[in-house]
């Protein structure tokens, strides 16, 4: 349907006609400079005159184009049928380890060796693309902790950040866990209080920044956060020398009991990923988180339209100027004797 921002700007139809009616005409000054060519034209607007035909089809062209201003003026705008906001959803700031042991080659995927990181993005980045409805952020952590994304609904966006994630970007030689998880409530502490969640995925231990894990687990415990922890690593893995084989844990450094501590504070659960298979079934339960109601969000989308009517009104407008411009009887008449400018009003 089409609506008008300012309705109140018809009020100004009758205008020209009060000011031709209420205001007096301009007094004729006598110019001393005189053109022989008005002669012409005021023989021609004389004979225009008395067309009568003519001049009424000229005021009429002059009240249309005078309607089709003040329709433009007044904003006019095609608003379509309501659209459906997402009504339920969570708000999931994803804090992912980005320090150098995520360079660790334990972990198969598509038939190869390949980095934890490389595995958390797979995974990960599926994981995002099927949370509609959900606000997502991003976090990547290392020796310190950086917002990638805040929480948006552009989930795409949040996507095309964690791929282009990569080790390096933050000094690497270590992990500040406990300030991942203090910006992620920063993040999430204004948010509807039974939707705040955060997901932290780290390979090691908190040996960085500024704020223990535990006392940043007590933080979001308080403002009502609920955190998932994942503890990403083989169990095990072969060594083979020149002289002998023998199997190590690439995951010696996971600080478990930790990790299990802050998911039991706030209320959520930590998980061991020690393969691929693993990490894919982990983000499978946390899609099954319940959904939060959240109140209803409706938009209507439009369309301004005003460009139409002021784009026939200056057209009109133009064939009003070459109405009034009397070119045969100007050039029947251009031998007639010099008048002034005066005259020729």
């Amino acid at each position: 349907m089409i609506e008008f921002q300012w309705p109140w700007v018809f009020l100004l139809i009758p205008l020209p006609f009060l000011i031709n009616r209420l205001l007096p005409r301009a007094e004729i000054v006598e110019a001393p400079l005189f053109v022989p060519f008005f002669t012409a034209m005021r023989n021609a607007d004389s004979a225009t005159t008395r067309l009568g035909s003519r001049s009424l089809w000229v005021s009429l062209l002059a009240i249309i184009c005078w309607l089709l201003l003040v329709t433009a003026a007044s904003r006019p705008q095609w608003v379509g049928d309501p659209v459906q906001l997402p009504t339920t959803g969570r708000d999931l700031m994803l804090a992912v380890d980005i320090s150098g042991s995520m360079e660790a080659q334990d972990i198969q995927l598509e038939g190869r060796n390949a980095t934890r990181l490389e595995v958390v993005k797979s995974v990960v980045g599926d994981f995002v693309e099927r949370r509609s409805g959900d606000r997502l952020g991003l976090i990547l952590f290392a020796a310190r902790a950086y917002t990638q994304a805040p929480l948006t609904f552009d989930r795409e966006t949040v996507g095309i950040l964690l791929e282009e994630a990569q080790i390096g970007i933050i000094e690497e030689n270590a992990t500040a866990i406990g300030d991942s998880i203090g910006l992620g409530v920063r993040h999430l502490r204004e948010r509807p209080e039974a939707s705040r969640i955060l997901i932290l995925l780290t390979d090691g231990v908190n040996n960085s920044g500024q704020v223990s894990p535990l006392q940043a687990g007590e933080l979001a415990a308080m403002e009502g956060i609920r955190i998932y922890t994942i503890g990403i690593g083989a169990e095990s893995s072969p060594r083979t020398s020149v002289f002998s084989s023998r199997a190590v844990s690439p995951s010696a450094d996971l600080d478990e009991e930790t990790l299990t501590q802050i998911a039991v504070n706030t209320g959520g659960r930590y998980f061991r990923a020690r393969d691929l298979s693993e990490l894919e079934e982990i983000y499978s339960v946390l899609d099954e988180l319940e959904p939060v109601e959240q109140d209803d969000e409706t938009f209507r989308p439009t369309m301004a339209l005003f460009y139409w009517p002021l784009a026939a009104g200056l057209l009109l407008s133009f064939l009003l100027t070459l109405a009034k411009i009397p070119f045969w009887s100007f050039w029947k008449n251009r031998d007639n004797a010099p008048i002034s400018m005066a005259e020729g009003k």
